[in-house]
């Protein structure tokens, strides 16, 4: 028999090969996961009692002929009738899936194609194509089918002792790598790894002699039993661990784990990790991997969950989520939206519960989960509400709080005369300990926010602690403000106010200008920053010159590193303000000069304040130890 394939253009070929798939690699899984189907079917037959053989061995067979040029996959499934090639193989897009599902939709729950064009995938990487096949049907005669990749097809009885399908595929000139042994061994632990029927690749090779010999054992390549299709009950955290270490060889052991089993009103499987992420935003994504029936489809998983569940690791696996024709690409529609929210609930879930059984270990793996739950709350408009339970904040004592306990906790003593809470706070304890060691003697507590999301962070804090805080009071009442402010924004009596500052006589501020102008006509001239000096009574155990940075605009700065269209902040030089301390007896001194501004005092007491904040460097700094050496 011969004829031309049922198409609607003879340039479909052209375009399968070019467009349908994403990579041209995907027709390896294609073809094998048509093995897996027809295997799957015949099981399926089997159960129902209308195929009444012995099922025998179910391996699909990967045979690679380099001399012959040829990639040949084999099943012994239910096979195909000369009319079942015509009518599923010559009528592109007519799936015997979607017939077979309708037949048997309660049984055949692993069936895996939709669309009938999988098969067709092949001709991206083959100049033509054999199928021999033999149907399981009593009776039936075994055909052979070729096709150079034209419209163009031969159908013609053969010869085939046993049921099933060979798919023979005679590679291209141009796709040679296709018959590279480590090439298909690759493809194959990709995208096959754990199909539900085990796939042989060969034989096994033992090393005998100083030599790679062939064994009789058939090198199976799947695990058709994957940890995440069956039962938690019947798992033990090494299971989970191993299985970890079995899709990500190279990292660390998993902080946590989240087993998913959902079959209403979607079916969803896979285990969710949790990596140790450290604070840095270039960590691994795409590290959950996204199955179909139990054949890897992408790792692109950005549509199926929100974008800061993409730091996860592990397996999702569901047969509803709806995919293209190549199954490459997902489609956004209502169930995406549901697996999104559940998956978004659970982790939630599961957080909050290790929390409460183990707090302890909870606030040791912080330092690897805050990144994440940050990202989370930043990211997701609802998962501030399911992570104020757990998310922790660390003061630089070590010690952890959830944000009702840290509210309560400073409330008394960091309330300023106006009602707003202050919360202050450090991203580096070494370059910020003098002011830290101030706030202490103080009675305030100065948190530790080192990571690269703290800066948009504190601005979602406050807002939302003041929405909690104000939801919770009378209208009568005043409504409590929050503020988060760098230890460094000023000195530490601005930075929590408790009484207003005592109006300055007409001498006293003309004192002070004179005292600014002298300090402002030595200030150095660095690149990309600007000073402004004032003076102000810190007491006389404060540091007689302190270098302050203004908190809103240095966190503007920081956000416009991680936020598009805020660069004109990234843009702006960096800040700083010298606050001449009034009180110390150093100021006094400069200040009772004649002519305060040529007092040697002066560029010493910059350097001294430059260096405590880390500023003076280069050849100032080398000035600045040799004045110091000859003052000595």
């Amino acid at each position: 028999m011969k004829g031309n394939i049922g198409i609607t253009t003879e340039n479909i070929f052209p375009v399968i090969k070019k467009f349908l798939y994403s990579d041209h690699e995907i027709f390896l899984r294609e073809i094998v996961a048509n093995a897996v189907d027809a295997t799957q079917k015949l099981r399926t037959l089997s159960s129902k009692g209308e195929f009444q053989g012995e099922l025998g061995d179910l391996t699909v067979n990967v045979c690679l002929d380099k001399e012959a040029g040829t990639l040949t996959i084999s099943d012994r499934g239910i096979g195909m009738t000369a009319e079942e090639v015509d009518r599923y193989i010559n009528q592109i897009a007519f799936s015997g899936a979607t017939d077979f599902l309708e037949k048997y939709k309660d049984d055949a729950a692993a069936i895996i194609g939709h669309f009938g064009l999988g098969f067709y995938s092949s001709f991206m990487v083959a100049k033509s194509v054999d199928i021999v096949t033999l149907s399981w049907q009593p009776g039936a005669k075994a055909v052979k089918w070729t096709c150079d990749g034209s419209p163009a097809f031969e159908l013609e009885d053969t010869d085939k002792a046993d049921r099933g399908t060979d798919i023979v595929l005679h590679i291209d000139d141009d796709c040679k790598e296709f018959l590279e042994k480590y090439r298909i061994e690759q493809l194959l632990k990709k995208y096959c790894k754990f199909l539900p029927v085990e796939i042989a690749f060969g034989k096994k090779t033992k090393w005998e002699d100083g030599q790679e010999k062939e064994t009789d054992e058939l090198n199976v390549i799947n695990d058709t039993h994957p940890l995440w299709t069956r039962k938690p009950a019947e798992l033990k955290d090494e299971d989970y661990t191993a299985f970890y270490k079995q899709l990500y060889p190279m990292h660390d052991d998993p902080l946590f784990w989240i087993h998913l089993n959902v079959d209403y009103p979607f079916n969803l499987t896979g285990v969710l990790y949790f990596p140790k992420i450290k604070n840095q935003l270039d960590v691994r994504r795409n590290g959950i991997q996204l199955y179909c029936n139990q054949v890897f489809v992408t790792d692109q998983v950005e549509n199926i969950v929100p974008d800061f569940l993409t730091l996860l690791h592990g397996v999702i696996d569901s047969p509803d989520i709806p995919l293209n024709v190549s199954r490459s690409y997902l489609q956004s529609d209502a169930n995406v939206k549901k697996i999104s929210g559940y998956i978004t609930k659970k982790v939630a879930d599961r957080l909050k519960q290790i929390f409460r059984q183990n707090r302890e270990d909870f606030e040791k793996k912080w330092d690897d989960l805050k990144l994440f739950i940050h990202y989370g709350i930043l990211s997701e408009m609802d998962f501030y509400d399911k992570a104020s339970d757990f998310a922790l904040l660390k003061d630089t004592e070590g010690k952890y709080y959830t944000y009702a306990e840290y509210q309560e906790f400073i409330k008394d003593q960091q309330t300023d005369k106006d009602g707003t809470l202050v919360c202050l706070y450090t991203h580096d304890p070494a370059l910020h300990h003098a002011q830290i060691e101030t706030a202490r003697l103080k009675g305030y507590n100065v948190l530790l926010l080192d990571g690269q999301l703290d800066a948009p962070l504190v601005s979602t804090l406050e807002q939302k602690w003041v929405m909690d805080e104000n939801q919770n009071q009378n209208e009568n009442e005043n409504k409590r403000q929050v503020r988060f402010t760098r230890v460094d924004a000023d000195t530490i009596d601005r930075l929590i106010a408790k009484d207003s500052a005592p109006e300055q006589t007409e001498e006293e501020k003309k004192a002070a200008e004179a005292l600014t102008k002298a300090f402002e006509g030595l200030l150095p001239k660095l690149d990309k920053t600007e000073f402004t000096v004032q003076a102000a009574a810190a007491g006389p155990d404060a540091m007689p010159l302190i270098v302050t940075q203004s908190e809103y605009m240095r966190r503007m700065k920081e956000m416009s590193q991680l936020q598009q269209g805020m660069s004109f902040y990234g843009d702006l030089p960096t800040a700083y303000s010298l606050v001449l301390n009034t009180d110390h007896r150093l100021v006094k001194a400069v200040q009772a000069n004649e002519k305060p501004e040529e007092s040697p005092l002066i560029p010493q007491l910059i350097d001294l304040a430059l260096l405590q904040a880390g500023l003076l460097k280069g050849q100032a700094l080398t000035q600045f130890i040799k004045r110091s050496v000859d003052l000595i």
